[in-house]
């Protein structure tokens, strides 16, 4: 089945990054010609002080009227609110150019997005921004310049007028001290837009999500630096049900999840997504699909990525809010001291049933554990459970009634750092029932609290195949490496252990298996 279903997804992709090599080498032709509007000649000051919002705008607003032309930033500082995108315009901003978002927030306006779909999630999805766009086509920001939205202070500024009673945050996060992301602008918030490159710059410093953008089509995001790792919640990119992605050669660095790909909206999706030549450090997750899960993921390519110095998991699929996913392909990954390598999740914290996650594959990954915080050097790390626990191995699990499916793990290099000790945590192999299925709970790798395994933790799965897998220990570990539990046609071939250990694979309730390993390296729960 994955034999028929995975050539299917890269001829998708191909055709997708054919037209969006079409789209671009278009748009690129359309911007040499196109008619220049300097911002210095509509009132901007490039003094880092000047508030700029009006001057700017109307220099977008007099190329939209052109009937398009290019919006261009020299060299120097210009400072503003939030400002709005319209068709046919691009922003060019030269070499030692910066806009800078203000960090007042009365410079930035919630923006109303007309005849977009509702989404049953309302409660973290700012639609504020630096810069904003909604419907708008054949748009462009490129060069050399930086945009830095100043995020830590704007977010500052938000929390005391929170705590003045000037402006109060309904929803202000007592325990974590910090106003609600809806509270807080984005650096980009587009929606419902068609034909977009961003190119070249170096974006970043938001007071929430960075790049952000929902409902779209024909997006390419190339050759980016994101450093978004001011405040809470800094997303890199953020991906959410848009059509023909293309996001290549970009370096991020962010306090949060590096490239999220989001679902907001029943009965709409991610669909033909390729992500490749990407260099992740995150004190989240580098590559996630999810949390926000509610329409689906599908025909997604990820390839050539090089991970490090990320809290969580270099690879986390999760569906928890009916969303359904299929034909994803990852390959070429590379992360060091990373937390946790590969965490696929079926949940249901909401909606009236589970969604799906089916033709999975992943091959040629090489993932190095440490055992202490991965993101230690960073300002501001992702909080750690409370709760102690081993290791963290890597995890499939569904839930009862909902398996994931068809997934297969290939070539695969994992080393972890053991040092496990029965006195720390410790799950007995004759009570695997004691893992809880914490069905409804935020989906993370360590959701289950301690686990029996210390490399692959499979459960409630079907269809799942390891080829060519090895699995090291930097110190010991009294777990298994390998725990299957209500697991259908399972198949383990080449698999590479450690040595000096038996009973490493671990079998409950598993069924139609396929395992080419010595019977001293297996043992059966009944």
């Amino acid at each position: 089945m994955m034999l028929k279903i995975i050539p299917k997804l890269f001829f998708t992709v191909l055709l997708v990054s054919v037209l969006l090599l079409g789209l671009k080498a278009q748009a690129q032709e359309k911007v040499k010609t196109q008619k220049e509007f300097l911002i210095t000649n509509y009132g901007a000051k490039a003094d880092g002080k000047t508030l700029n919002t009006i001057a700017i705008q109307k220099a977008i607003d007099a190329a939209f009227k052109n009937k398009g032309g290019s919006v261009v930033f020299p060299k120097g500082e210009f400072l503003s609110g939030s400002i709005q995108m319209k068709s046919n315009v691009s922003l060019r901003l030269e070499e030692g150019a910066v806009l800078l978002g203000s960090t007042n927030p009365k410079d930035y306006y919630k923006m109303d997005f007309p005849g977009r779909p509702d989404s049953p999630k309302k409660d973290d999805n700012s639609q504020m921004a630096l810069l904003l766009a909604h419907k708008a086509t054949n748009i462009k920001l490129y060069g050399k310049g930086k945009i830095d939205g100043q995020g830590l202070q704007l977010a500052l500024n938000i929390d005391s007028l929170h705590h003045a009673g000037i402006v109060v945050d309904p929803n202000y996060t007592i325990r974590r001290n910090r106003p609600n992301e809806t509270m807080r602008p984005k650096l980009f918030r587009f929606s419902q837009c068609d034909n977009v490159a961003i190119e070249g710059l170096q974006v970043g410093a938001a007071s929430c999500w960075g790049l952000s953008f929902e409902l779209c089509s024909n997006l390419s995001l190339d050759g980016l630096k994101v450093i978004n790792r001011s405040y809470w919640n800094n997303d890199g990119i953020d991906i959410t049900d848009c059509k023909n992605v293309k996001i290549t050669n970009c370096d991020l660095d962010t306090a949060d999840d590096g490239i999220c790909l989001k679902s907001y909206y029943p009965g709409y999706a991610n669909d033909g997504i390729y992500i490749a030549n990407c260099t992740i450090k995150s004190s989240a997750s580098a590559i996630k699909f999810g949390t926000a899960s509610y329409g689906g993921f599908k025909n997604v390519l990820i390839k050539d990525i090089e991970v490090y110095d990320t809290f969580r998991s270099a690879i986390a699929i999760e569906s928890v809010d009916g969303a359904v996913i299929e034909n994803i392909a990852v390959s070429n990954i590379n992360a060091v001291n990373t937390g946790n390598a590969i965490f696929i999740r079926i949940g249901q914290r909401s909606g009236d049933k589970a969604g799906s996650i089916k033709n999975v594959s992943i091959k040629n990954v090489k993932v190095q554990v440490p055992f202490g915080r991965p993101d230690i050097n960073y300002d501001l790390r992702g909080p750690e459970v409370d709760f102690f626990h081993n290791p963290f191995p890597s995890s499939i699990v569904g839930i009862p009634g909902y398996q994931i499916e068809n997934v297969s793990l290939e070539n695969i290099t994992i080393s972890y750092p053991g040092r496990a000790t029965k006195g720390m945590a410790y799950v007995s192999l004759n009570r695997l029932n004691q893992v809880p299925e914490v069905i409804k709970e935020y989906p993370e790798f360590s959701m289950f609290g301690e686990l029996p395994a210390w490399s692959f933790y499979v459960r409630h799965a079907k269809g799942i195949s390891f080829k060519n897998i090895k699995v090291t220990l930097d110190d010991t570990d009294f777990r298994p490496a390998f725990v299957f539990d209500d697991v259908q046609n399972l198949n383990m071939e080449q698999i590479d252990l450690p040595k000096d250990k038996k009973e490493q694979l671990v079998l409950k309730n598993v069924s139609e298996s396929r395992i080419d390993l010595k019977e001293t390296n297996i043992k059966t729960i009944p």
